[in-house]
This record gives structure tokens, sequence and C-alpha cells, in this order.
């Protein structure tokens, strides 16, 4: 069984990213585990918790180590990453040297409410994960504009064409998967 972590960039319980990452878990093939791995609780990075670290940061290491793969699905905050995920990406990489992302293949998804769509998101945490040399899925890219309307009152994808073009990205990360931990 290959597990894959769910990494959401929105820490409120009924964010966009959070419903988009629930569609998206149907989309994996019966020999894919997923695991929503919770971020909001992490305390902020500190250097000086290298050697001694809080708990929440061993717990949360190994499970990221667990892990064969991670699906990131995020908003976009000023251009950016929202600062939980930043930090996230930061507790698992430390102490330098130790990262535990190190090799995973990662696929990222970006939404907005506007028509920009996370762009900004998306290309800052690409390149986060390529210093933490994991190997992203290039295409196709998925960054979704006005996330509020995409959605039904139940929490499902209102479009065909959106289930079948996220369904092509989810195959393309699972071949990405199956490539790097062949």
């Amino acid at each position: 069984m290959t597990k894959v972590g769910i990494v959401v960039g929105s820490l409120r319980k009924e964010s966009f990213s959070r419903k988009i990452a629930k569609n998206l878990v149907e989309f994996f093939p019966g020999a894919y585990e997923t695991e929503f791995v919770e971020i909001g609780h992490l305390p902020l990075y500190n250097e000086e918790y290298d050697g001694n670290s809080p708990e929440e940061y061993n717990t949360f290491r190994k499970q990221i180590k667990g892990m064969d793969a991670i699906l990131f699905v995020t908003p976009e905050y000023n251009r950016s990453v929202p600062g939980v995920l930043k930090n996230a990406l930061d507790v698992a990489s430390r102490p330098y040297g130790e990262s535990v992302w190190d090799g995973k293949p990662a696929a990222i998804v970006s939404q907005s409410i506007s028509n920009l769509s996370g762009f900004g998101a998306n290309h800052h945490l690409r390149q986060s994960l390529t210093f933490l040399n994991m190997p992203v899925v290039q295409q196709p890219e998925v960054y979704l504009a006005n996330s509020q309307d995409l959605l039904d009152d139940s929490g499902k994808f209102k479009s065909e064409d959106t289930v079948q073009f996220l369904q092509s990205f989810v195959d393309a990360f699972v071949d990405l998967i199956k490539k790097h931990n062949a």
C-alpha cells in the first residue's frame, strides 16, 4: 500500500482547500492510502529547538517520514503560501541535513476565491520543494480560480470537466510516485 499524505495549507475547518482535498482523495487508485496531515498545532519553528524538539515536531516528522508521497492543497495568502504551511515545511526539514521531506514525490493544488487561482502560492511552494529535494508533478499544473464556485452545497465538484481535469492530475501524480518508488 502506497501512503500519500495530504497537507492542507488552510486551518479553517470548512476551507475550500480542505473541501478540494477531500474530493481529490477519491481520485486515487485502490492501492493508495491517503491520510490528512494536520499542521495547525505545530509551534513556530525555532532553531533553538534543534536537538530538543517539542513533541509536536517529533510526531509530525515521524508522520511525514512514514509517507511515500505528499499532496499539498493550499490557498494563496498575499501572493505566497500561508505561514502555517511554510512553518510545516521548516519543521520537517530541520535540523539541517535531517529533512524528512527528502526525495518524496509531491503534487500541488493551489486555489483562490479570486481569478488569481493561487499562482503565487503554487510557485513559491514549488521553489521550497525544489530545495527540499521533492520531485513535483510538472504537468498538469493546477491553479483553481473562483474556488467558491467549483463546489456544490455538499462540497462536491459541480463540473464534470473539473473532475476530469483533476483526475488527470492525480493520474500524473500516481505516475510520478511509481517512478520514484520503483
